[in-house]
């Protein structure tokens, strides 16, 4: 399976980032998203993000420029149709994943290997409502995608060995690190990193430390390089309530519960960083805890 052309469903966070990777590694890529601004923006800040790598000298001018013109969008979803691989990056919920790949699905070429950026969602569910089980995938990108290293590789019950094989090979030439997860609910990385937040939401519900003293305890306590509940509001806590719910119901285990605080800030809008309140304000210069 040789890949050159790549489509990205979705034009936010990990949409421009996976398309801003590819691009700069070689692949054409076609980013589409429901929102025509959207795109727009997506291109404008993965040219802002590209002239950081240039000022600090990790790549050239003219790589960027080679990056850039790699780059088209598109408002049509057939569109990526006749694309080699697809990444479909759009928000963490499962209805409306499953709507863009019974879309596709009559416009893909016979071998377009379909995958998944889901941080949580069955693989095996989502590759059901599509006519090629085989040729799907989880592909799991950790955000910001241009700065972290690893991707989680996530096989469906019915993932052909080809089509892993095509994957890892994708994620080798991004320069990246695969880690192979098998599909149980938030796989790897979120199986481990969202209970760990969850609790430290229980430990501010609970009133056992403040928003700073949790952060800076464990910063300095375990080494971490972002507190718990700054991480929370940097990925977004609808998307960490979506995956403690997907815990919760795929487990079926009382631990994975999602803390009533959590559920009470999503409730409120305050999902962190994309609206400028969630644990801290970020509408002042400097981040001020909310609790």
């Amino acid at each position: 399976m040789k890949i050159e052309r790549v489509g990205v469903v979705g034009a936010g966070q990990m949409g421009n980032g996976i398309a801003h990777v590819f691009a700069l590694a070689g692949y054409e890529v076609l980013m589409t998203d429901v929102s025509e601004d959207a795109l727009q923006a997506a291109v404008s800040l993965i040219g802002r993000n590209l002239d950081r790598q240039v000022a600090k000298e990790v790549i050239t001018e003219e790589t960027k420029a080679g990056a850039m013109a790699r780059i088209g969008t598109t408002a049509a979803l057939k569109d990526l149709g006749q694309t080699d691989l697809i990444i479909e990056a759009a928000t963490e919920r499962e209805t409306i994943k499953t709507a863009i790949f019974e879309d596709l699905v009559p416009h893909l070429k016979p071998d377009t290997i379909l995958t998944s950026n889901t941080s949580s969602i069955s693989i095996t569910r989502l590759a059901s409502r599509t006519d090629r089980p085989e040729k799907f995938m989880g592909f799991h990108f950790m955000n910001p995608v241009p700065v972290m290293q690893l991707v989680e590789l996530i096989r469906g019950i019915a993932t052909d060995e080809p089509t892993f094989k095509a994957c890892h090979d994708v994620v080798d030439r991004l320069g990246k690190t695969a880690a192979t997860a098998e599909d149980f609910p938030a796989f790897i990385v979120n199986r481990i990193l969202m209970p760990m937040i969850n609790e430290a939401i229980y430990t501010l519900y609970e009133g056992v430390g403040s928003v700073k003293s949790i952060d800076t305890s464990l910063k300095l306590g375990a080494n971490h390089p972002m507190g718990p509940l700054e991480l929370a509001d940097f990925i977004g806590l609808d998307t960490c309530l979506a995956i403690m719910n997907v815990l919760h119901d795929g487990l079926a285990d009382t631990k994975y519960r999602p803390c009533p605080l959590l559920t009470k800030y999503v409730e409120a809008g305050w999902l962190g960083r994309k609206t400028k309140r969630g644990f801290y304000d970020y509408r002042g210069d400097e981040p001020v805890p909310t609790r």
